[in-house]
């Protein structure tokens, strides 16, 4: 195995980087990456979107906008360890 560890991939429908710099804008050590866009031909339009790399909170994720099939939901979350009731409020 890599010494990279693992990459966490959260499916979306057209929004993943919306929903990548949200979460970089909330968490502390946290930046995006590269962005990979659909070619000519792909079942979405050229040009838009197909992943977007980031980093949250030191964890890598990896955005992919793959299309209606699965949708985001709650089944997914991520649990957050908190020092006081001002980092819980932050969150």
């Amino acid at each position: 195995m890599s010494t990279d560890g693992f990459t966490t991939c959260l499916w979306f429908d057209g929004d993943a980087e919306d929903a990548a710099h949200f979460y970089v804008s909330v968490f502390k050590n946290s930046g995006i990456g590269a962005v990979t866009r659909y070619p000519e031909g792909a079942p979405q339009p050229a040009g838009s979107v197909l992943t977007v790399e980031f980093t949250a909170n030191g964890q890598k994720f990896v955005g992919l906008n793959g299309g209606p099939q699965f949708r985001f939901n709650e089944a997914i979350s991520f649990q957050i360890t908190c020092e006081d009731q001002d980092e819980v409020d932050h969150y």
